[in-house]
């Protein structure tokens, strides 16, 4: 019989742990959280200094009677939930709703679901670490006191079904911030200006580009400019000036963290941080491996630190020098340790560098494989040599004007060989092999082109990751629900991969900053974050941060009780006529998503189901296809002219797959 119990968050774990311990170890599952504030009331008592209530969480009582059956069995309890603030608080609430109080229990954590990790944590299990508990703690209350109390204010000056939150409205707020700043652009003129020569021994003609004069730099601001400058140099002489060579390098990126995951898998793979989050949650809690058995092939999803351990970096340069050639492999890119870094966590890497993309291929499904891919190609590319390059710039002058040209050529690839990051910088390329110092050009022609500033892009979802972990609001853990929120709650649309604020998004932005200024805040929330990492050191108690918040938020929603006033949102109309009054029907929002009603209601109380197009013809006869749902609430994609048309699939056709998520 089993000694020993290790309990684990996720099912999927218990199938990867079970493997490396031995008959003397049962592994079970909580299958996440156990207890949590009750979801009918505040559950925080301003009365009794900020008690947090806890109670079950509905459906958990047969899991843990089941759990506290193993529990007896057991001489020792090991709690091995994830290692960060969350998992923490979950181990305190297994203690405690186990009733662990009298028997032998152990606080164990691995930073990747490998033997020689879970076996080493054994070795070196702990108590549980109040310090983050009470972290975790204060985020909660924090968050139950924003939404519980401002929530019900909304649905009472707005309409029912909004929520506030404190890290989603600052996110809200930094869309409509950036929406104001698109609106209220004004674009300006300028211009380029590019002289072509021709080169002896040469057949593409040399371009170069306007840079200033003698006195330095200047930008054109107009056509009149343009021709000034071109009716300056009418037959001018055009000399090489300078030709200035040099290296350059290009360092290698760093090693992904769950915000820089989440950016470069939205550019690259198009997919949603939510997706990304998901997907890498699989990746790390177990894969079966054919003739390998279940495998974790990625350490721990939610950090924000770059640090790799000393065992994967010996690993790295093995594998690296060894594949690659030993000047292939360098030091690694280095990154000093920032405030807002939480915990003793990793850089996310893979758990072992040899197992490549390519072997595991055939066990993971596609989107596993193409996360698993570049999170093993920027692990092998951060951990070698910088990039080399070449540079020449050449100067060109004519009465006065001066032109220029930059070529650059790579001599070294280094962690190019591996991995291309998706903004990458262009590499500038010329033929100026030919061109010495003193050199005479034959001018060809001028090409001027008119350009207007452009204004902000809208934000994607990297782009609002990105901003969010700038402005040290919210953790690694946050991004992925913060961003799914304000799109369920269609305060935000996304539009293939562009963020838009909606007309309710605009409305309870307005009455958020109105109302509680303090809340959608950037620098109140990104103190906050400060505080909360004061409490997990143990240089703050929580319920100090909690007694300084409450009072204030409690004034403001009073206030905000009787001075604002409500607002009405119109229904979007549509073209769509009701078949029983002949009225332009609208969309409501129903328990289940959008439905068509009638605005004549009660006198009509005509409904139908509202069928979202995606702008892609049926392959088999012409009509739109739009989006429906199985009756198990799982979405495919079918012919608007359903039953007579029969076409259907699971995947989103081919045409609207750049729009959106598969």
């Amino acid at each position: 019989m089993a000694k020993y119990l290790v309990i684990v968050e996720s099912p999927a774990k218990v199938k990867t742990i079970k493997k490396f311990l031995g008959a003397n170890y049962e592994v079970a599952a909580s299958m996440g959280h156990v207890r949590d504030l009750p979801k009918s009331q505040l559950g925080v008592d301003p009365e009794n200094d900020y008690e947090p209530k806890y109670i079950t969480i509905r459906g958990k009582g047969d899991l843990l009677a089941s759990l506290r059956k193993e529990v007896k069995k057991a001489e020792k309890v090991y709690l091995a939930t994830d290692p960060d603030r969350e998992g923490e608080a979950i181990s305190w609430h297994l203690y405690h709703a186990l009733k662990l109080e009298n028997k032998k229990t152990y606080r164990i954590t691995f930073n990747e679901i490998t033997k020689k990790a879970v076996k080493e944590s054994l070795k070196n299990a702990r108590e549980i670490d109040m310090d983050l508990v009470d972290a975790q703690q204060a985020r909660r209350c924090l968050d139950r006191m924003v939404g519980y109390r401002i929530s019900p204010l909304l649905w009472a000056k707005i309409k029912r079904g909004l929520s506030a939150g404190r890290v989603q409205s600052v996110a809200l707020r930094i869309i409509c911030d950036r929406e104001a700043e698109i609106n209220a652009f004004i674009p300006e003129e300028y211009w380029t200006l590019e002289a072509s020569f021709d080169v002896k021994g040469e057949k593409k003609p040399l371009v170069a580009k306007y840079y200033g004069t003698t006195e330095g730099k200047a930008n054109i601001a107009s056509e009149a400019e343009v021709n000034e400058i071109k009716k300056a140099l009418k037959n001018a002489e055009y000399k090489v000036t300078e030709v200035k060579k040099g290296e350059r390098i290009k360092k290698a990126p760093l090693p992904f963290t769950t915000s820089t995951l989440q950016q470069e898998a939205s550019k690259v793979l198009n997919f949603s941080t939510q997706k990304t989050m998901r997907l890498a949650q699989q990746l790390y809690e177990g894969v079966e491996i054919k003739g390998e058995g279940t495998l974790g092939l990625i350490t721990y999803l939610r950090t924000d630190s770059v640090r790799v351990s000393e065992e994967a970096e010996a690993m790295a340069q093995e594998y690296i020098a060894k594949t690659y050639g030993e000047e292939y492999a360098g030091e690694g890119t280095a990154k000093k340790k920032e405030q807002k870094i939480q915990d003793a966590h990793e850089a996310i890497r893979p758990t072992d560098l040899k197992r490549m993309p390519a072997v595991v291929k055939e066990s993971l499904s596609r989107d596993q494989f193409r996360l698993y891919q570049l999170i093993w190609k920027r692990f092998a590319a951060s951990r070698m040599s910088a990039a080399k390059y070449e540079t020449t710039s050449v100067k060109i002058m004519a009465n006065g004007y001066r032109f220029q040209v930059a070529d650059s050529k790579l001599i070294f690839d280094g962690f190019l060989s591996v991995y291309t990051e998706a903004d990458g910088e262009e590499i500038e390329k010329a033929n100026v092999k030919a061109l010495e110092k003193g050199s005479e050009l034959e001018f060809l022609a001028f090409d001027g082109k008119q350009h207007f500033t452009q204004p902000p892009a809208h934000f994607t979802e990297a782009a609002l990751v990105k901003t969010l972990e700038e402005l040290g609001i919210g953790r690694p853990s946050t991004y992925a629900p913060t961003i799914t929120t304000i799109i369920a709650r269609r305060y935000v649309a996304k539009e293939g991969k562009n963020l838009y604020i909606t007309e309710l998004g605009e409305i309870v932005n307005d009455m958020m900053i109105r109302a509680f200024p303090s809340i959608v805040n950037t620098e109140f929330t990104a103190n906050v974050e400060g505080l909360l990492d004061y409490i997990a050191d143990g240089t703050m108690k929580w319920k100090t941060v909690v007694r300084n918040f409450y009072p204030d938020l409690e004034e403001a929603v009073n206030n905000a009780e009787k001075e604002l006033e409500n607002v009405k949102i119109a229904d979007e109309v549509t073209d769509i006529l009701c078949e029983e009054c002949g009225r332009n029907m609208v969309i409501k929002y129903g328990p289940h998503g959008k439905f068509l009603a009638c605005p004549g209601f009660p006198d009509c109380r005509n409904t139908k189901a509202y069928l979202e197009k995606i702008g892609v013809a049926c392959p088999q006869c012409g009509k739109d296809i739009v989006i429906r749902k199985s009756k198990k609430g799982r979405k495919y994609y079918g012919c608007e002219n359903n039953p007579e048309c029969d076409y259907m699939t699971w995947q989103m056709p081919k045409a609207a797959e750049a729009a959106g998520d598969k």
